[in-house]
């Protein structure tokens, strides 16, 4: 949570800074346009770039073979995500750790909490007094050439002219303001202030007070709101001297209403005081011709808004590619067996009714799960992970007993209709109730393989789509002398050596890419030593077989044979020439399951 917490406020941050570059590029243009610039800096703090990526992701698009030379969408996709910020070393103290990390994240709110209450106490006490301005408020009526679609009321009060409310705005005069100001100054303090009014200022102030309340630790939230109120008041002063407003007479009517009255007491009410005094009247009595944004400026502008939900359209194949625990989200979240037992097993294994494969091959049990395996299998089936280099390496901390120690499995679910990841979340529950077992994801950035089309949208010879083989009740398709029917299931993969062959064998039946990204990062005997992302874009599922030999064999020298058979591709030279596939070498964040804690089963 604080790695995310984090990672949204650097990103807004640079946003702000950015928004502060694109302002001093519009100095010479209208205060109106550097303002909408600034609100959307402080509007930023509310929509994490994460959000905005994955709502460009889930719109409707195309889909298509991935583009070449996207190294920049790559890059923008990674700035998006939360911090990866690595907690091995810390998890590998135990449960200490873990109560500690919980301690400071409690302590953390706590404190944020109580600078949230202290500011809503603050404005609540002003506001009271806005209220009982209005309270004591009576309707006025006020002589002027101007349209004024509001109501009018007058307080007994030292309180600047300003506009009060949000959905039912207001306009609020101090006593006898008529009385002290000439027809020209009036006629001046109300046009700036029906400005407000059709600008909506006091609703965008409103929302700028939320991104200051909650993230009230932040001092460019409060910098960003002194720019709003700044350039709000100077966009009123433009359209007030566009109107034909003497600069001069406006200019003494700000200075005298400043000498007069008192100021607003929240920037939710709109008054005509406010920014920097001096540069302002500057600025009146300079009247400069302002230009508006032209067309290459506002298509600039927009896409730099819209930038990460444009980098999730273009990006959305490998974003749901790479999305390894979304399953769990989409199986129902939290589920648990009704009745399960747990024993240990010291004799013959018994065969699972469940293959505790990470792909989905699966007959339907009718609602019992029986297996017999060591904890760390059933760890790998409950969170579906591939075997990789950084998950063996992070599984290899269990304690020695979760890989020798075999226990039997047997449970009931309330449904019997279960599907293979819904079995998944139960056995979860059961590994946390009975094993004491917590862990989490935890993004870690390394090396990898990412798996893409040789040559766009050609795939090879040997990868169909299992809508154009064999349907799942007649025989597989064959891949070879002595297999008639290999994989003989729907939803299976199987890796065996070919007879009378220095050849390894792999056949996929009915399944999607990323299961093959999956297998090629441990469960396929390749020896590539890295985790592999599935970047082909092609969805669907498929039917293929693929042959190679695991290690090129060297040279036959005078003490050893040679090979009665030829030696066969490569793994890299199989992908390419059978499956239309390769292998790029590249640099990801990976989710891995990292352990907090696990115990010995209870008895039963």
């Amino acid at each position: 949570m604080i790695t995310g917490v984090v990672a949204h406020l650097w990103q807004s941050t640079l946003f702000a800074g950015v928004a502060w570059l694109v302002a001093l590029m519009l100095r010479r243009n209208r205060a109106q346009d550097r303002y909408w610039v600034w609100f959307t800096a402080s509007a930023k703090f509310l929509v994490p770039f994460s959000l905005m990526v994955q709502i460009g992701t889930v719109m409707p698009h195309r889909t298509s073979a991935p583009m070449t030379g996207t190294e920049w969408l790559d890059t923008a996709t990674e700035f998006s995500r939360p911090l990866g910020l690595s907690t091995a070393a810390i998890n590998r103290h135990g449960a200490a750790s873990v109560t500690a990390s919980s301690y400071l994240q409690a302590a953390l709110f706590a404190l944020w909490a109580c600078g949230v209450a202290a500011l809503m106490i603050c404005w609540l006490f002003r506001w009271r007094h806005v209220r009982a301005l209005l309270k004591s408020a009576r309707p006025v009526s006020i002589r002027t050439a101007l349209e004024i679609h509001v109501p009018v009321m007058s307080a007994p009060d030292l309180i600047e002219p300003g506009v009060v409310g949000v959905l039912r705005p207001v306009l609020l005069l101090p006593d006898g303001i008529a009385r002290r100001f000439t027809q020209a100054q009036m006629d001046a303090i109300l046009a700036h202030e029906l400005c407000h009014v059709g600008r909506k200022d006091n609703l965008t102030a409103a929302i700028h007070m939320a991104v200051q309340a909650i993230f009230w630790f932040h001092p460019m939230t409060w910098w960003i709101g002194a720019r709003l109120v700044d350039e709000r008041e100077r966009a009123c002063d433009e359209e007030v001297l566009s109107r034909g407003c003497s600069p001069r007479v406006y200019a003494e009517t700000i200075l005298e209403v400043c000498k007069s009255y008192f100021s607003a007491p929240l920037v939710c009410v709109s008054g005509v005081t406010g920014s920097d005094l001096k540069s302002r009247i500057d600025g009146i009595m300079r009247n400069r011709n302002l230009v508006g944004l032209s067309r290459g400026k506002k298509l600039v502008l927009g896409s730099a808004v819209l930038a990460p939900m444009i980098v999730g359209i273009l990006n959305a194949p490998a974003i749901h590619a790479q999305d390894a625990i979304d399953w769990q989200t989409k199986a129902g979240g939290k589920m648990t067996f009704e009745v399960a037992s747990v024993k240990p097993s010291k004799g013959a294994i018994a065969p699972s009714n469940v293959p505790l494969t990470p792909w989905d091959d699966y007959s339907p049990i009718n609602g019992l799960f029986r297996a017999d395996a060591p904890l760390r299998v059933y760890i790998e089936f409950a969170y579906k992970l591939w075997p990789n280099e950084l998950q063996s390496r992070e599984l290899s901390h269990l304690p020695k007993w979760a890989d020798t120690d075999r226990y039997s499995i047997e449970a009931r679910a309330a449904a019997t209709n279960l599907t293979k990841d819904q079995i998944r979340l139960m056995m979860q529950s059961l590994l946390a109730d009975r094993f004491q077992l917590a862990a989490h994801f935890d993004a870690r950035e390394g090396p990898v393989f990412e798996l893409k089309l040789a040559k766009a949208g050609a795939p090879g010879p040997k990868l169909v789509s299992h809508a154009d083989g064999p349907p799942c009740d007649k025989p597989g398709r064959s891949p070879g002398d002595g297999l008639p029917s290999f994989p003989a299931d729907c939803h299976s993969l199987n890796a065996i050596p070919k007879p009378g062959t220095t050849l390894v064998i792999v056949g996929v039946r009915d399944l999607p890419m990323d299961v093959l990204s999956g297998a090629l990062s441990g469960a396929i005997p390749l020896g590539l030593g890295r985790p592999v992302i599935d970047k082909t874009g092609l969805t669907g599922r498929f039917d293929f077989t693929l042959e190679f030999t695991p290690e090129r064999r060297a040279a036959a020298d005078a003490d050893s044979p040679v090979p009665s058979t030829p030696v066969g591709p490569t793994p890299i030279e199989a992908l390419r020439d059978q499956l239309g596939l390769k292998l790029e070498p590249a640099k990801a964040s990976i989710p891995i399951l990292v352990i907090d804690r696990v115990e010995r089963p209870s008895e039963n």
